[in-house]
């Protein structure tokens, strides 16, 4: 360890970006929890009764005072689990999960307490207060959430980043995390331990400090603290031992990237035996009761569309056949669940004659996207009506039949043509695993704006981490996509 290491470790650390962030969602929490638990005091009990007691055979206490003691328990608890702790902000879900899970335990503890000591508190205080809180709390922190992606978009609020490992990878993680800024990650050097001589890591701007040796000196000039570790062949078990004993405790923190990529959070969970950090990866399961609560919430889901849009249903079906001669939906042959072929349904949104054409576009240079799928910007063969219902993607409705029939899910991986499935490598079928979906993860991360291998990477992502809450966030997601128009054509 170096002297100026040493100093700094004797001196209190400055306060960083974690403190002033986690102190103004304190204040926010606190705030959010007076609205809410001395309205609904107000609401329930009115002013002229605002001051009844809550009773026990021995004990009478103003509801004012309860609500009191029910804000500081309530904020105590939100800090004892966690749920303004740097890794948890910004990303992910397991901060508003977090907050759930506490409030939901401080309400089981109260009604032991109430039941155990026969307190009589009004019951619809309480169930209104706490789910309330809770959904005010979460609609607080997202807010927040907003603010800091947005900062860390312009490099702020992030953690500083020193990569060490091979050059390769170092480059490679230091790419993903430039494609994830919200994450709060921001790489501001590298130490390669192999790798060609170069001042910058390929692709990018990156500059190359030295080898692990120059660690600390890197993280002293760039003000770094975070260490990430993005391949471990060329150090020793003793080197990184001895790398993680010299970092200073609470200022810099230690990550080790894994070779196995694109797995989802739920299902990784870390084991110690024997001092080893086994990190254990739970294989995607595509059967039991994980399918049946997919296929539920798909058929209940798409019942109350096309319950709800009947009317824009008959609409768009009444435009269409007025765009010109042809029928009203346009059918066509997909590759579904293990790839078995399915009729899709859509509003026509091109001439009757658009496949007889598509030979003679295949070699214009207006295609966009990937040589995969054919994609082209100003298509001819769009009608007027159909650049409408394209551009704010009313085309798809119709698959929420497919939906109800079981052919395709709400979400999941975008069904392909049987053209496209002849030129798949191997490892593309396992998108087959689950059923094509109306929307999913291609559809709100840039859609025909991607490259056909960033296409394959999203939809096999999916594939094999799907998750209900995840798919509820994707249907959040595509919402936004619609409005915005990014990538639809």
């Amino acid at each position: 360890m170096t002297n100026t290491t040493r100093t700094r470790s004797l001196t209190k650390p400055s306060r960083d970006w974690h403190d002033i962030y986690s102190a103004r969602l304190t204040f926010t929490d606190f705030l959010v929890l007076i609205w809410v638990v001395f309205g609904v005091q107000i609401a329930w009990f009115g002013f002229d009764r605002a001051n009844l007691a809550v009773r026990s055979s021995d004990l009478a206490v103003s509801y004012t005072v309860v609500s009191v003691i029910l804000i500081a328990t309530w904020m105590a608890v939100l800090g004892l689990y966690g749920t303004r702790n740097d890794r948890v902000l910004g990303t992910g879900f397991d901060e508003y999960k977090l907050i759930a899970g506490a409030s939901i335990r401080l309400f089981g503890l109260l009604a032991i307490v109430a039941y155990l000591f026969k307190i009589d508190v009004a019951r619809g205080y309480i169930l209104l207060a706490f789910p309330l809180g809770i959904v005010v709390l979460m609609f607080s922190r997202w807010m927040w959430r907003q603010w800091l992606v947005a900062q860390r978009a312009r490099g702020q609020f992030s953690s500083r980043v020193i990569l060490i490992g091979a050059q390769e990878s170092s480059a490679r993680v230091a790419a993903e995390l430039r494609t994830r800024l919200g994450a709060g990650y921001l790489v501001v050097g590298a130490c390669v331990t192999s790798g060609e001589a170069s001042n910058y890591l390929p692709g990018t701007s990156i500059p190359i400090i030295g080898n692990i040796d120059d660690a600390h000196t890197a993280l002293d000039s760039f003000d770094a603290d975070t260490v990430i570790i993005t391949s471990s062949d060329d150090i020793s078990p003793t080197r990184m031992r001895e790398l993680s004993w010299s970092l200073e405790p609470g200022r810099h923190h230690l990550i080790m990237v894994p070779r196995l990529i694109d797995v989802g959070g739920p299902r990784i969970h870390t084991r110690p035996v024997a001092g080893l950090p086994l990190i254990h990866v739970e294989t995607p399961r595509y059967e039991g009761h994980t399918l049946f609560t997919k296929r539920a919430f798909d058929i209940v889901v798409s019942t109350l569309l096309i319950v709800a849009l009947s009317p824009t249903l008959a609409a768009i079906a009444l435009a269409v056949r007025l765009s010109g001669p042809g029928p009203v939906l346009f059918t066509q042959h997909r590759v579904g669940h293990n790839g078995h072929l399915f009729k899709m349904l859509k509003f026509r949104s091109m001439v009757a004659d658009a496949e007889a054409r598509l030979a003679a576009l295949q070699d214009t240079p207006r295609v966009v996207g990937n040589t995969v799928m054919f994609k082209m910007q100003n298509d001819p063969r769009v009608t007027r009506a159909g650049r409408f219902l394209r551009r704010y993607s009313l085309d798809e409705l119709p698959q929420l039949f497919n939906v109800l029939a079981g052919t395709m899910s709400l979400v999941g991986p975008r069904p392909p043509l049987e053209t496209e499935v002849s030129e798949y490598e191997l490892h593309v079928h396992r998108r087959f695993l689950v059923k094509p979906g109306v929307t999913g993860l291609w559809q709100v991360s840039g859609r025909s704006n991607l490259t056909w291998d960033e296409t394959v990477r999203l939809d096999l992502y999916y594939v094999e981490n799907w998750s209900l809450v995840g798919d509820l966030v994707i249907l959040w997601r595509t919402t936004k996509a619609v409005i915005v128009r990014d990538g639809a054509f």
